[in-house]
């Protein structure tokens, strides 16, 4: 629809300002039509039926839906439409509380003025003061160029009360349409980012300006569609439309606490722990062949309810699995090493992949189940070159400085710094486990042999039969280093146990775990390695 100026004020009696307030609301809520018309032949929501389609039905409450901005004419004041850009209110996703803002395309481009950011930043305070989760849903061109450095203030008021909510409650952002230059860090910063095929594109810096800087020819989707980001470990979640987005969204909500002194949901409770015929197909997982693969989340499936495993980042380092579930129906964080992967190895990606995963958990209470096969740090050129001691030092970092429970399962290998940076005992883990398969050792048998015995390969490789020496020597490290009793008898692990009680054991452990006190020294942060 084509508006006509809106009156600055209204006379006359009280079913007419009733009237009066009636239009304008019609207006903030319908927009230009033209817009809405544009956006739908996107495959695109508009912002409230955005809002509609992800909370509760019935239950949003808008706030400042009558708010313009302030920055004198457009041009047109035809133009001037109420909201300016975004629609911002709470209302409930699964009867729960959540505040949510979700920028409009059809006013303005969903562009961040003052009053885009006054709206934002008091809803944002809101959820802060209540303690509910913010959902924000990104679809802007970006900084209102008219508005100049108020622009560039309401972005970072933005970012201010992203790092002021940090850890306090979750903060999810789904970007559902363009996201770039500094519109791309405030989402970055919060908890979790999807994203949507087709439709979504963020990155820092536009293909244009690339090409006029550096002469490279890129597109939206090379530099900045879902793909390329999740393989970043930019995004959470890539959602095939927005529905499913809203269902990804709405699923994890339902894993969190709604603030940083809650807890979350409890969706069953507790019962006669027992092995059932389930459990019994654990014991076959762990392949004899030593280096044969297998799928860690295979593992996850047989421990968690229903098999249910919400992972994140599945794309960037799969190496390490990352995700949530439930246990006995309480909320677990879950890291587990795939052996499909770089046969589970660490790498620079994994290390900081985990270490923010463990932070996410330990800030809202979630205790952290870690599943370990890990042959070590992958070694290379390339990781060092990249930092990997500072950086992959964070994934240990993170596990030292956690308050939360923490269950270590050791199922296979466990070699070397691996074994130290995924959640060992002397990281202060709570309950340490292992299979009889685990292969707990500075290195495995190969290497090791190769450096102990060295003398007495070369004397088999000159009398003609180094491969059977080798195979011997081998056999003999592994059977007497490679296995789970030298840690347990330290005291190093807890309990070895059949891999058919798993379920059992960490359930128990977990019941015993849950009023887990705090401990440490008084301090302001830690300060982890950048």
């Amino acid at each position: 629809m084509t508006t006509t100026e809106l009156p600055r004020s209204t006379a006359g009696g009280t079913a007419a300002k009733i009237a009066e307030l009636a239009r304008r609301r019609e207006v903030s809520r319908q927009g230009s039509m033209a817009s809405v018309e544009k956006q739908h032949a996107k495959g695109k929501l508009t912002a409230r039926e955005r809002i509609e389609a992800f909370l509760d039905p019935g239950t949003f409450v808008e706030v400042d839906e009558l708010a313009r901005h302030g920055a004198g004419a457009y041009g047109d004041d035809a133009r001037e439409l109420y909201g300016d850009g975004v629609v911002t209110g709470y209302g409930l996703v699964s009867g729960r509380p959540v505040c949510v803002y979700a920028q409009d395309f059809t006013v303005f481009g969903g562009s961040v003025g003052e009053r885009v950011g006054q709206k934002i930043v008091k809803v944002m305070q809101r959820a802060i003061d209540v303690g509910c989760p913010i959902v924000g849903i990104n679809d802007s061109g970006g900084a209102r160029i008219q508005e100049g450095v108020a622009s560039l203030a309401a972005y970072a008021e933005i970012g201010y009360h992203i790092g002021l909510a940090s850890g306090v409650v979750p903060q999810v952002s789904l970007i559902l349409g363009p996201c770039a230059g500094g519109a791309v860090y405030g989402p970055a910063a919060t908890d979790i980012v999807v994203m949507v095929e087709k439709t979504s594109h963020q990155f820092v810096t536009g293909p244009d300006v690339i090409r006029a800087v550096t002469g490279e020819q890129v597109t939206f989707e090379e530099l900045g569609g879902p793909s390329t980001n999740a393989a970043a470990g930019n995004v959470h979640y890539v959602a095939a439309d927005e529905k499913d987005a809203f269902d990804w969204v709405q699923t994890l909500l339902s894993y969190l606490p709604s603030n940083n002194l809650d807890e979350a949901p409890d969706f069953g409770a507790e019962t006669e722990l027992e092995i059932v015929a389930d459990d019994l197909g654990l014991n076959a997982v762990i392949p004899d062949e030593p280096n044969r693969l297998y799928d860690m989340t295979t593992v996850i499936q047989y421990l968690v309810d229903d098999g249910e495993f919400l992972e994140m980042q599945a794309a960037f380092a799969p190496n390490l699995l990352v995700g949530l579930a439930r246990l006995e129906g309480r909320t677990v964080g879950i890291i587990a090493n795939q052996p499909m992967h770089l046969s589970g190895a660490l790498d620079i990606d994994a290390s900081e992949k985990g270490a923010r995963f463990i932070q996410f958990c330990d800030a809202f209470n979630i205790p952290i189940l870690t599943l370990v096969d890990v042959p070590g740090y992958l070694p290379g050129l390339e990781q060092e070159r990249g930092g990997l001691i500072r950086r992959g030092v964070k994934l240990s970092f993170a596990y030292a400085t956690a308050t939360v429970p923490m269950v270590t399962v050791i199922v296979r290998k466990a070699y070397g710094g691996g074994y130290a940076s995924m959640g060992c005992k002397h990281y202060r883990v709570d309950t340490n486990l292992a299979w009889p398969t685990a292969e707990i050792a500075v290195m495995g048998g190969e290497a090791a042999v190769s450096v102990l015995f060295r003398r007495q390969l070369q004397e088999a490789a000159a009398a003609g039969n180094d491969e059977y020496v080798r195979d011997a020597l081998i056999a003999a490290y592994r059977a007497e280093k490679c296995t789970p009793y030298e840690a347990a008898e330290r005291g190093y692990i807890d309990a070895v146990i059949a891999p058919s009680e798993t379920r059992i054991e960490v359930a128990k452990a977990l019941r015993m775990l849950r009023t887990k006190r705090k401990t440490g020294p008084a301090r302001k942060h830690s300060n982890i390695p950048l």
